[in-house]
């Protein structure tokens, strides 16, 4: 079950997905790292308007998108433009692919690594978590996350180390960080996103919404 807090801008997609096996021994699709190119054919587009409503979403709580925090769909398209966007597992691969070409952020987590109850609401102004394996820091503060017992543990900018996947993952949380005014938007991505899980014999099903 997930709690999601009133917001004005959220249009948020939230499901789950469930691995036959772990995600070390999934396979993707041949043709998924011809996917991860700009000019790869897809469902949803990306748009400057998308662009900057996206970024006002961020900062309605007070954050700032800007720099090394801008929205994660931004990295992906900068890393795709120079070839740098590679494959890390099944799971990260399907985000990519449909946070790229829509131009909306996305999170998945690993739910063995994450504790109910779960909620999206805003972070509190001095918030911060570890971000990769380096243990580097993020400052949240003012950022819609998706929370567990233990605090924020996803966002539409870097998600939390502790709630990564793995090669033993089997069951996913995924966010699509949707705006309102993009609906139709945020539902073809979505759709799209588990059509790609679903080719790696995953299965979706919708997260229970409070």
């Amino acid at each position: 079950m997930l709690q999601i807090d009133d917001h004005p801008l959220l249009a948020a997609s939230v499901f789950r997905t469930t691995f036959a096996s772990p995600l070390g021994e999934v396979q993707a699709p041949a043709d998924w790292p011809a996917r991860m190119g700009l000019d790869a054919e897809a469902p949803v587009a990306r748009s400057e308007e998308l662009r900057k409503a996206v970024r006002d979403l961020l900062r309605h709580g007070g954050y700032k998108p800007t720099g090394r925090g801008k929205p994660a769909c931004e990295y992906l398209l900068r890393a795709a433009g120079e070839e740098l966007l590679g494959s890390i597992n099944p799971a990260v691969d399907a985000c990519n692919i449909a946070s790229l070409h829509s131009g909306l952020p996305i999170s998945v987590v690993d739910l063995a690594c994450a504790t109910e109850p779960l909620r999206i609401g805003i972070a509190d102004t001095d918030a911060t978590y570890v971000f990769n394996a380096s243990g580097q820091e993020i400052r949240i503060g003012g950022l819609l996350c998706l929370f567990d017992a233990d605090g924020p543990c996803a966002n539409a900018v870097k998600d939390a180390q502790r709630t990564k996947t793995s090669d033993e993952t089997t069951s996913t949380l995924s966010v699509v960080w949707g705006v309102r005014g993009f609906e139709s938007q945020v539902e073809r991505t979505a759709t799209w996103y588990r059509e790609l899980l679903a080719a790696c014999g995953a299965s979706t099903a919708e997260a229970l919404i409070k």
